[in-house]
């Protein structure tokens, strides 16, 4: 490593290389879907403000996609920048007609990047525009443009619409297969939520796939499609809208009468957030609130009982459609809304019309509140099963815990490390001041199946409690300790089981914990590889065989020396800063569910006694990957 940093070592990434450079910052990297969602997301935006009537998205054999509105088209004249409206679009990032709300009355797309993406993740982008009486083409390679924009003939009279075929590059994905199921799923929403626009959906591969979409009046019909299997609460969903100066609510909603959890969507500017946001936390609250008045003004509760959010909205079942002019999300994937007027909107707006609904449908609307009195009373029945030792005014900490000395929670972290030995040398390589750690005995209790209000009996986890400073269960974390929890487990296939149980404890029990990125899951290395004075770490056997490589190829001599480490208990003190807790060097991965139902049915498949059969097919399924996962 030179040590003569100067100003020289200073590099500045220009136009599409940021993306190029870390694509992750900006997209998904698992498949291509989120690349395909930026470029329809930008047609819809044309049917939100009126100009687009019909979107076509063709996925084709070599694996490229097509995606073709009739909208206004992209502007082909000259920009300030001295280049078209297209290549603005298309090769400068934060560039776009959605900044302000002069073109468009509401947008998914506002930072200027999206579109931009797809080209610079794409190995060839093309692009078709009619407008103006005239079609014009351009083309990419990896980001570059290969020519000017160019007119090639005339479009027909009041013909006017973009198309646009990207084919994702493998270099920036894992997969560049798309995941046509939930693309047809997002596609299906775009139509449901949009009234009167039309999608059309061709797979070329696969002509069985191939689907078109178009709804009126759709979100009534939408969600009781969604729920023909189960017994619902109306038995047509409850739909309900908003109006405001701010932005427009429209919603659906159900109750599942015999109980579980039903379908659950919702949607900003036609968005998919899978994540939620302020949007549903408003949904939620405007619900709670008016159930329980209506409960309270008839007198409905038993003595004793008070609803609270997870009793109403537990067997709730909803599509929430929400509008505003300038959302703001939590990264460029817009999985999460984070505009907090948003919130109060909706919950104005839910609040004062589900309390109307509820008063002039009594008979339906008494069962509804029927359901969520059981689960309030099922709750705390369980609450008072378990409760936490305490010593004093607070609970005493576990003696295992070798606690940190800051008072900022905002720089302190918790790891949770497997094993006496582990947790021996994890005390010495910490850093006393940020740093605390906890070594754990074994196995902890697979948690999945028990209630929150149980899981203290397990010893393990009431001390993971305690050092933490929250319950299980809880949604308030004014009393946590540590700004982020770290799990640290050895990298063999025990501590892959250990890692799972406690990515379980925290997603069952700890989801608020979950959701602001505060749990981690530590990467130790499996190798050390020792060449002359050069001292490698790889966290498997692909690693190991790169850095392997590597060397080779930057031909640096002397005798390889490989360590394969048994356990974090074989690693030194210093080894295991320099890999694990060193914040400069290590491997340090945020425990994130991206798709949360099929998180939790991945976890629950995993996990769950009954469910023996299924891990027992997706082993034999999944079972060769094990070397290389």
């Amino acid at each position: 490593m030179s040590r003569d940093y100067t100003a020289s070592a200073i590099e500045v990434l220009t136009g599409l290389e940021p993306v190029r450079k870390r694509p992750g910052m900006y997209t998904e990297t698992e498949r291509p879907n989120h690349l395909a969602h930026e470029v329809i997301d930008n047609s819809v935006d044309e049917a939100i403000s009126g100009h687009a009537s019909l979107i076509e998205v063709t996925l084709h054999q070599d694996g490229s996609m097509t995606v073709a509105d009739n909208g206004r088209g992209m502007p082909v004249d000259t920009h300030a920048e001295g280049a078209s409206g297209v290549e603005v679009i298309l090769t400068r990032l934060h560039s776009g007609g959605k900044f302000t709300d002069k073109h468009y009355t509401y947008s998914g797309g506002l930072h200027g990047v999206g579109v931009s993406v797809v080209n610079a993740l794409s190995s060839s982008l093309e692009v078709w525009i009619q407008r103006d009486g005239g079609l014009y083409y351009m083309a990419f390679k990896n980001g570059g443009k290969l020519a000017d924009l160019a007119r090639q003939g005339s479009s027909p009279r009041g013909r006017t619409g973009t198309t646009l075929r990207f084919k994702p590059d493998p270099a920036f994905f894992d997969s560049i297969q798309f995941h046509v199921p939930s693309l047809k799923r997002n596609l299906r929403a775009k139509a449901v939520l949009c009234p009167s626009l039309r999608v059309d959906f061709t797979d070329e591969a696969n002509p069985e796939n191939d689907d078109r979409w178009q709804y009126n009046d759709g979100l009534v019909q939408y969600l009781s499609n969604l729920t023909e299997t189960l017994s619902v609460l109306p038995t047509s969903p409850c739909p309900g809208q908003y109006r405001h100066e701010s932005g427009e609510a429209d919603w659906v909603v159900c109750w599942i009468e015999d109980g579980g959890e039903g379908p659950a969507e919702s949607y900003v500017n036609l968005v998919p957030t899978g994540q939620g946001g302020t949007h549903v936390t408003g949904f939620r609250a405007g619900l709670t609130e008016a159930l329980r008045e209506f409960c309270e003004f008839r007198n409905l509760l038993p003595r004793g009982i008070k609803l609270a959010h997870e009793d109403v909205w537990k067997n709730c079942s909803y599509v929430l459609s929400v509008k505003i002019p300038e959302p703001r999300f939590s990264g460029q994937t817009k999985d999460r809304l984070s505009s907090k007027e948003a919130g109060t909107m909706v919950q104005t707006g839910v609040k004062d019309s589900l309390a109307l609904w509820l008063n002039q449908n009594i008979p339906v609307a008494e069962r509804i509140a029927q359901i969520a009195i059981e689960l309030a009373q099922i709750r705390q029945k369980s609450t008072k099963q378990v409760k936490r030792k305490k010593i004093g005014s607070g609970p005493a900490l576990p003696g295992k815990l070798a606690d940190c000395t800051s008072d900022n929670i905002d720089q302190t972290e918790l790891f949770l490390v497997e094993g006496d030995s582990a947790g021996g040398s994890a005390k010495q390589a910490r850093d006393r001041v940020t740093q605390a750690v906890m070594p754990l005995r074994g196995k902890i209790l697979n948690t999945w199946e028990v209630e929150s209000s149980e899981v203290l009996g397990s010893q393990e986890v009431h001390d993971i409690a305690i050092a933490l400073g929250i319950d299980p269960g809880t949604e308030n974390l004014s009393g946590l300790r540590y700004g982020r929890v770290c799990i640290l487990a050895d990298a063999d296939s025990d501590g892959a089981h250990i890692a799972t149980l406690l990515c379980a404890l925290f997603m069952k029990h700890f989801p608020k914990l979950v959701r602001e990125r505060k749990v981690c899951v530590a990467m130790p290395p499996l190798y050390r590889i020792d060449v002359a004075k050069h001292v490698f770490y790889a966290i498997d056997d692909v690693d190991r065989d790169n850095i392997l490589k590597r060397i080779e190829q930057e031909k640096i001599r002397g005798k390889i020396g490989i360590q394969r480490f048994k356990g974090l208990g074989e690693m030194n003190p210093l080894q295991l800063r320099e890999t694990t807790m060193n914040v400069e060097t290590r491997n340090l991965f945020t425990l994130e569910l991206g798709d949360q139902d099929h998180a939790t049915e991945l976890m629950d498949m995993l996990l769950s006694k009954k469910r023996s059969g299924d891990r027992k097919s997706w082993l034999n399924r999944k079972g060769d990957q094990a070397e290389n996962p």
